[in-house]
């Protein structure tokens, strides 16, 4: 049987969760900057904002407060978008196993 759901579907029905029952990053703007949130695992005290598209992150609770006057730090290994972009590759490939209906 096909599986009629699509990446953006799940994406959205995620956002309409509460912040903190996302499991699925999701992007945020302002003040002319745009992040992408990921999602607090169960260990750590906060969620990460990721700038879209420089190497840098800061803490979503600075966010929240102070938009783009947060500290972001500088960090060599992804971008706001590379998380989207590995989130997104992730959900395809459960889709395509057959994980979501």
């Amino acid at each position: 049987m096909p599986n009629d759901i699509t990446v953006d579907q799940v994406f959205r029905e995620n956002l309409a969760l509460p912040e903190a029952e996302r499991t699925l990053p999701w992007e945020e703007s302002r003040d002319g900057i745009t992040v992408v949130v990921e999602p607090k695992p169960h260990y750590a005290e906060d969620m990460t904002a990721w700038d879209l598209r420089r190497h840098a992150f800061c803490h979503y609770r600075d966010w929240k407060a102070d938009g783009a006057k947060a500290r972001f730090f500088d960090q060599a290994h992804k971008t706001g978008d590379e998380v989207m972009m590995t989130a997104r590759v992730m959900v395809i490939r459960e889709i395509e196993a057959g994980e979501w209906s």
